[in-house]
């Protein structure tokens, strides 16, 4: 089936067409070959064409001056040609690094189910985000004609295309938490409905004054909640959804035996894990830094503030999780979960005892979670992004204030309230969410799919059936 017909049935027939999906057999080639080359040609053609444009309203514009000396069609195609180039590249390079790390998320039956999970996810994340989820959040519509969204270079784009990512991490943040015996269709259904309303219905009262929320939490104690890189808004709404999901979802087969003992299941590879780490990390510095959306806003004390926070969680977990490999390189990313909020606010020594904190807290109560409440929570997210990021939120209100070194402008109070709100609502919205499809569709694979595997069951195929063929 052409590419054609394959969106125009999952536009009109999606009920008939996803399980036509689902039951085909495909390789990497013809996947790159059939989709990706040709969906990543619509951007590069849309940049031509924009650039052409915009060469010629600027020829128009500037007459002799020459101001749209340089935008011609030569340019414009080999700006294109390039970007297309650029963007394949991308795609193959952050396949490797999802295919390297994704042992570390489920085991060696659960790769293929871990890599396509990721990029329909985001797609997903995306096409919902943009349609509904951004305008719940700003009241902006993306339905105008292009010369309105691209005024002032298109920076309510930008600010779309960025907030995205914030956006996109929560269905990430709790597949983390449900892997290996989650079914593929509910749970994509699932992102949508958080996508599209719980996450940017609460994103729009932090970050943009909806309903007068702010305006009342500062009428109490003086102060508005104040989240700036999204501890809350990102991670504890995350971390506080997926606690519900993993609850309802149920163990992993044989994870808790009859006996009481607990089935170890360790990371599949510990150098992919550490890999994994640095990914995340590294690109933290960017999202944080990045966040204040404007050039005059960023500061350097939010990157070193980051920084700080990062190794007290590593420090904080060796020490705690008795160098266990599996806490130590969690323990930045719960430093960094944590900073989030009050990253621009802190003192660095202030940012490094929240970091700290922040790991000592994931050890705990990862090891409690997994060992004495039996909640299989498979990369303890409820821990590492609902509890770490609600500390971050409380903690700006701490470490926020001049009598602590901080910059001030901020309450214990307001940062109590909104942490507050926040966990509420992304805890009942993950009951209501999870649920409903829970009583409806199903939320998990039966006990011989998830022997079976992710993979085989849902994909038909295992990471590496080159290896697996046996004639």
């Amino acid at each position: 089936m052409n590419l054609v017909d394959r969106v125009k049935n999952i536009l009109l027939t999606p009920k008939t067409e996803w399980p036509v999906i689902e039951a085909e057999q495909t390789d990497v080639k013809s996947l790159y070959i059939g989709y990706i080359m040709i969906l990543a040609a619509i951007p590069a053609v849309a940049s031509i064409i924009s650039t052409m444009m915009l060469g010629g309203m600027m020829g128009a514009i500037g007459g002799r001056t020459g101001l749209g000396a340089g935008m011609g069609g030569g340019f414009a195609v080999a700006h294109g040609l390039a970007s297309y180039v650029v963007t394949l590249v991308v795609i193959f390079v952050v396949a490797l690094i999802v295919d390297a790390l994704a042992p570390s998320f489920g085991g060696q039956k659960n790769q293929v189910n871990a890599l396509v999970k990721i990029l329909v996810d985001f797609s997903v994340s995306t096409v919902v985000y943009f349609i509904v989820g951004y305008g719940v959040a700003y009241g902006t519509s993306f339905f105008v004609g292009a010369e309105q969204l691209a005024a002032k270079n298109g920076y309510e784009l930008v600010k779309f295309f960025f907030l995205l990512t914030f956006a996109a991490a929560i269905p990430a943040i709790i597949s983390g938490g449900i892997a290996e015996r989650a079914k593929f269709w509910p749970q994509l259904l699932a992102t949508a409905v958080i996508v599209g309303f719980v996450y940017p219905f609460f994103e729009g009262i932090a970050w943009n004054q909806h309903f007068g929320v702010q305006a009342w939490i500062k009428s109490v104690t003086g102060e508005e909640f104040h989240d700036f890189a999204g501890s809350i808004v990102v991670h504890a709404v995350g971390g506080w959804i997926a606690l519900p999901a993993v609850i309802l979802l149920g163990a992993r087969s044989n994870r808790y035996r009859k006996d009481g003992a607990v089935s170890a299941h360790p990371p599949s590879n510990i150098p992919f894990l550490a890999l994994g780490a640095w990914v995340l990390t590294v690109g933290w510095f960017g999202f944080n830094v990045m966040s204040a959306q404007t050039l005059d806003k960023i500061s350097g004390l939010v990157a070193v503030n980051s920084l700080m926070a990062m190794v007290g969680g590593t420090l904080a977990a060796l020490i705690a999780g008795k160098n266990d490999p599996g806490f130590v390189h969690n323990g930045p990313l719960a430093g960094l979960v944590a900073v989030c909020a009050g990253s621009d606010l802190m003192h660095p020594l202030g940012a490094l005892v929240v970091g700290a904190v922040a790991g000592t807290l994931f050890v705990v109560m990862f090891t409690l979670t997994q060992n004495k409440w039996k909640i299989d929570d498979v990369l303890g997210v409820w821990p590492l992004h609902g509890l770490c990021g609600a500390w971050g939120g409380v903690a700006a209100g701490i470490f926020g204030a001049k009598a602590l070194g901080g910059l001030g402008g901020v309450s214990f109070g307001a940062q109590f309230l909104g942490t507050a709100m926040g966990v509420v609502w992304a805890l009942l919205s993950g009951f209501v969410v999870y649920g409903a499809l829970k009583a409806t569709l199903g939320l998990r694979l039966s006990q011989e799919e998830e022997y079976d595997g992710a993979d085989l069951s849902i994909h038909r195929i295992g990471a590496t059936p080159e290896r697996e063929v046996n004639w």
